[in-house]
């Protein structure tokens, strides 16, 4: 690997070209498989940025990187360096912990830290402080209130053993008073065209590529033709858990296809009947529909990971990993969602029910990929989904329940009961949705769907629970919607909340 700077505007397509810390870099000869944080802490020198888990979990590797916006700005977000792809920093700014100070006049962040005295043996706080500075800089530019829900999401994916999140916090509350201490960089107002200019420039430059190398197609049809020559290359959005192999298997990955830039794969169109949401939305930019549509499933998404995975992870890439844990999967069961499968023998549109074949294994082909996923609309159906996990931010299920339902008449229609957790596939239960079906949601007809629900399922026993911890969960997830639809209101007609984290 090698490593050049440059202030010239053309750039070698065997390059990964961007901007770090506001100067022009060029690196070549980097491995399909080598993360961004290998290559900040190897040929670029940048030892700031730490590895803690090599698996996107504790945060001390969080880096900012800015994208270029409609406006003509440069929108950051944190990325857990340690899992993304170093080849996805091609066109974009990087920025480091080592990029944020101006001569000895320190960041905000980092000055707030100091004065909070939130640091004690440091490993964690340079991710701490780039957490802190996408914060401050969210703040600048969209000013809103520094909220609970907003704190724990811009800090959920930072881990501290030390000092405790107390004075974390309070630093980033003092942020503000700080003064207002920019980069150098930041004075160039030149920079987010530069950047820009160069996305568009080394966008597609490797859709060419051999067998062998990291490919990143622009266009739907490079894609497919791609997948056309090169059938068992992997494919990668946000490699938040394609990149564990690597970190934690050290299985090399050596013939990857990159489709986060696919213009096709990165829309979401709403129509009449719902909306289509192409397979590389990140969950950061599907939060607000979710929100807005089905905020049961946006509360989940408070849950998911944090935010560093948010920023990277796609909807698309969730389900086609096919994990029988995946949060979103049984989500999407409960939603009667469709799928949209391409390639280049032509697409294919499937009910999600239909995708999920045994542990790990899909009705994708090998030359397929998903193109979109279709979430119906539907305001008459009621939507609850519950997770059951270790912590309560930043942690795997161990059960995932989502229910869906409408009511007609008092009695229950459409019933969509779907589990994660609970077998080889994520998967609804139908006999215990037959037993809810066109009944009233009373005492006799929920235990009859909790017997069947027992006599369906067979859950496997791992460190995250036992077989009968999860159906003695599933069943009270049950038991749980049950008193949901027949909650005693309060003196100001508010729901009597079940526990402390129901929604």
């Amino acid at each position: 690997m090698s490593v050049a700077s440059s202030n010239n505007n053309v750039a070698d397509p065997a390059m990964i070209d961007f901007y770090l810390n506001g100067k022009r870099r060029q690196c070549a000869d980097i491995p399909p498989d080598c993360s961004m944080l290998e290559l900040l802490r190897g040929p670029l020198g940048h030892t700031g940025t730490k590895e803690g888990c090599a698996s996107g979990d504790c945060g001390a590797c969080t880096v900012a990187i800015g994208e270029p916006t409609a406006d003509g700005s440069l929108n950051y977000h944190t990325v857990n360096a340690c899992i993304t792809p170093a080849h996805q920093a091609q066109g974009a700014h990087l920025v480091t912990v080592e990029g944020l100070s101006r001569g000895d006049a320190l960041h905000p962040a980092q000055a707030a830290m100091v004065e909070c005295h939130a640091s004690q043996c440091g490993f964690c706080t340079p991710g701490i402080v780039m957490s802190l500075f996408v914060l401050h800089e969210t703040q600048r530019t969209r000013p809103a209130p520094f909220t609970q829900q907003r704190l724990e999401s811009a800090l959920g994916g930072n881990l501290c053993r030390c000092t405790g999140y107390r004075p974390i916090r309070d630093a980033a509350l003092q942020m503000a008073d700080q003064p207002d201490t920019h980069p150098t960089w930041a004075d160039d107002p030149s920079l987010p065209g530069a950047v820009a200019s160069l996305c568009r420039d080394v966008m597609g430059r490797t859709e060419g590529a051999s067998p062998g190398h990291y490919t990143i197609p622009r266009s739907l049809e490079a894609l497919r033709e791609l997948k056309r020559e090169r059938p068992e290359a992997r494919l990668v959005a946000g490699a938040t858990d394609l990149w564990l192999e690597t970190t934690q298997q050290l299985k090399p990955l050596d013939d990857l296809i990159d489709v986060s830039r696919v213009e096709e794969l990165n829309r979401v169109e709403a129509h009449p009947e719902g909306w289509w949401v192409g397979a590389a939305v990140t969950y950061s930019r599907l939060a607000p529909l979710l929100d807005a549509e089905f905020p049961a499933f946006g509360r989940l998404l408070h849950r998911f990971a944090s935010m560093q995975i948010r920023n990277r992870g796609t909807l698309g890439g969730n389900v086609a990993n096919a994990s029988p844990i995946g949060d979103c999967p049984p989500v999407l069961l409960a939603l009667d969602a469709r799928l949209l499968l391409d390639g280049p023998d032509g697409e294919r549109d499937m009910p999600i029910d239909a995708f999920f074949l045994d542990y790990k294994q899909t009705a994708l082909k090998a030359n397929e990929f998903i193109r979109g996923i279709f979430l119906p609309r539907s305001e008459a159906r009621q939507l609850k989904v519950w997770k059951l996990s270790k912590r309560r931010e930043d942690d795997i299920s161990a059960v995932l329940a989502a229910f869906a339902w409408r009511l007609e008449d008092g009695v229950m229609r459409d019933v969509r009961l779907a589990f994660g957790g609970m077998a080889a596939i994520p998967l609804r239960v139908p006999a215990a949705e037959a037993a809810l079906e066109g009944q009233k949601p009373d005492e006799a007809a929920f235990a009859e769907a909790k017997r069947a629900l027992r006599r369906e399922l067979s859950p496997m026993s791992d460190v995250r629970g036992s077989a009968e911890y999860r159906l003695v969960a599933a069943s009270n997830l049950l038991e749980r919607l049950r008193l949901s639809l027949d909650m005693i209101p309060t003196d100001n007609g508010m729901e009597v909340m079940l526990d402390a984290y129901a929604h």
